[in-house]
């Protein structure tokens, strides 16, 4: 165990160890929540010692809470009571046993299922100005001393409570398809005859921040000379939680100056990595899931396995790419004589599984 994520209380009586913050879903499994509640029992007073684990889609400020408007909304929770024991005895793991070192005699050990339908970690790129807590999908463990698990006209103090945000990712698989492919045939402004274009990538999935080879052939039937490729990539998020909100930003746009000649071909694969860091300034933007003071990246895309419902998914995020061939353009009016014919093919992006981690 390289870190432990520790956090305690404001008064000190109790204090949460866990030995990661990242939990993969496996598709089949998530990574269960080991760890251990350190608690000062003495200074209980008869209340009881909760934990809550949550998974909330957040859609605006907290702040606005206080003029009575929920901007949260509860995907999923469980609440177990660790003090006094009643009942829940996981099997304790090598990763317990070194918590419990930690925490010493009046560590409790705890184990969290995460089921496998729920989503994984999202966040929404708030504006430069925002510095509230962003909205998107996250997973919290909270520990809290109370007389009941969850009765709302019970005052729970802050002080009695701690808590942790973990994220639930995903990683690609070790088995993939065959890449996507396309083809059309579509004719320039002003023109009779057809340019045929196919578009292809020599993958199923990609990973963040590597180059994405875009294959791309052209057989051009017209008199006209296509002298500029534009290849653009679009995240389209999907808001499915509260409302059909749908809608896309772009996180790519590059010119590539190459030309097909009237009645001439073009086959060649260009190059193009979409990263966040051409998109720090896209209010709204998708990006995995990200814990305090810690870099992220632009958000996966999401893979529902069959029988999942898309209600529960709270984000959905997927990505295509556009290749548009611009013939025209020069001279005195510039864009105004210019015509296109453009493609699109969709895109995953993910990360790789980590070495060792199965």
């Amino acid at each position: 165990m390289a870190k432990v994520f520790k956090k305690a209380s404001r008064n000190g009586q109790i204090a949460l160890y866990l030995g990661k913050r990242d939990f993969v879903d496996h598709v089949e499994s998530v990574d269960p929540v080991e760890g251990v509640l350190k608690i000062d029992q003495s200074a209980l007073g008869g209340r009881k010692v909760w934990l809550q684990m949550t998974c909330a889609f957040r859609y605006g400020s907290e702040d606005l809470d206080v003029i009575g408007l929920s901007f949260r909304k509860d995907i999923w929770m469980q609440h177990l009571q660790l003090f006094p024991p009643a009942g829940h005895n996981p099997t304790i793991t090598p990763l317990h046993e070194a918590l419990q070192k930690k925490a010493g005699e009046e560590g409790v050990p705890f184990t969290i299922e995460i089921p496998t339908n729920l989503p994984c970690s999202v966040t929404l790129q708030p504006g430069e100005d925002n510095k509230s807590k962003a909205c998107g999908v996250d997973f919290e463990v909270k520990a809290y001393m109370a007389l009941e698990a969850d009765n709302p006209d019970e005052q729970v103090d802050k002080q009695d409570t701690c808590r942790l945000i973990i994220r639930k990712i995903q990683y690609a698989p070790s088995q993939t398809g065959t890449g996507p492919k396309m083809a059309i045939m579509k004719c320039f402004m002003g023109s009779d005859k057809p340019v045929h274009m196919e578009l292809s990538l020599d993958k199923e999935i990609f990973y963040h921040g590597n180059p994405i080879p875009v294959k791309i052939k052209v057989t051009n039937k017209t008199s006209k000379v296509i002298n500029k490729f534009k290849i653009t990539v679009d995240q389209t998020t999907d808001v499915v939680l509260y409302s059909a909100d749908k809608y896309t930003k772009n996180v790519l746009s590059q010119e590539f100056s190459e030309t097909i000649e009237a009645e001439g071909t073009f086959e060649k694969a260009l190059s193009i990595t979409p990263k966040l860091a051409n998109n720090k300034d896209k209010k709204g933007l998708a990006l995995d899931g990200k814990l305090k003071d810690e870099d992220t990246n632009l958000a996966s895309s999401a893979i529902i396995r069959p029988g999942m419902e898309r209600d529960i998914m709270g984000i959905l995020v997927s990505y295509k790419i556009k290749v548009c061939l611009v013939s025209g353009g020069g001279g005195f009016l510039g864009g105004l004589t210019a015509s296109e014919v453009t493609g699109e093919i969709p895109l995953i992006l993910m990360h790789p599984k980590p070495k060792g981690n199965n």
